[in-house]
């Protein structure tokens, strides 16, 4: 009795006075690494805190990219379902990322700590795929291994878009930058990139690009329902890239922020 007694205890020591959506949906999608939050700090399970919020305020979007903190990565709301519009100008929802959270998650690749928490997944094999190599931090390698099980149901004029995958993990950082990709942590995946489209590479000699999508939206949705977000819904936009953040999917599902 008395050791359910201090359990409860520990247990109302994280639960936050008032609750915040995003950081609800945060520690909700992944159960095996957080324990909850409490003023400015974010509990994993092994006792780590975490500022959840560095107090700068009225960030620039440059700002938001690469020196965000935690709370930065719900600034920007995620548009979940196929009714999709053109993003407005720096609408990049998941694409804001606190590398420290990230790492701590699922390892620091310079080091080796992702590739020994990475395995095999059999993408799209009966459709002429290949296998893939996915971390098995947060069940993602059982998530695309869904997501290839899915997709291998929907028509079969679809397939060139999915096969062959242009990658999945790969230790390198964001084009142009010095942030990690999320690649980095075997948790995104590139769909064939002959049918794909990216905001640098169709940038004109003034720099400016128009938001272009050639893949048919019931592929994302596929994803969507099994946690991934789709880099189609970013005005940046990498229409056969897919992040798995199910804490972006959550909040949306959630319908935060409500109107």
């Amino acid at each position: 009795m008395r050791v359910r007694a201090v359990g409860l205890i520990v247990l109302l020591a994280i639960v936050p006075a008032r609750a915040d959506p995003a950081l609800d949906a945060l520690v909700a999608a992944y159960p095996d690494h957080l324990a909850g939050y409490e003023d400015n700090m974010l509990i994993w399970k092994d006792g780590t805190r975490m500022p959840i919020s560095d107090d700068r305020q009225n960030k620039s979007f440059d700002e938001l990219l690469n020196s965000p903190d935690i709370k930065d990565q719900f600034s920007i709301p995620y548009p979940l379902g196929t009714e999709l519009k053109i993003p407005g100008e720096n609408e990049d929802p998941g694409r804001i990322r606190n590398e420290a959270f990230f790492k701590k998650m699922y390892g620091d690749c310079r080091n080796g700590e992702v590739t020994k928490r990475l395995r095999k997944v059999g993408w799209l094999t009966n459709k002429g795929g290949r296998l893939i190599m996915a971390t098995e931090v947060n069940g993602v390698a059982e998530k695309l291994e869904a997501v290839s099980r899915d997709l291998e149901k929907l028509p079969a004029n679809l397939t060139r878009y999915l096969v062959p995958s242009s990658g999945t993990f790969n230790c390198r950082a964001i084009a142009g930058t010095h942030r990690l990709s999320v690649h980095a942590y075997g948790a995104a995946i590139d769909l064939n990139s002959a049918y794909g489209d990216y905001w640098l590479w169709s940038k004109d000699k003034t720099g400016a690009f128009a938001w272009k999508n050639r893949l048919p939206l019931d592929i994302v949705e596929v994803f969507e329902r099994h946690g991934f977000i789709w880099g189609g819904k970013w005005y940046h936009y990498d229409t056969f890239h897919f992040d798995y953040r199910p804490d972006i999917i959550l909040l949306a599902r959630r319908g935060w922020p409500r109107q």
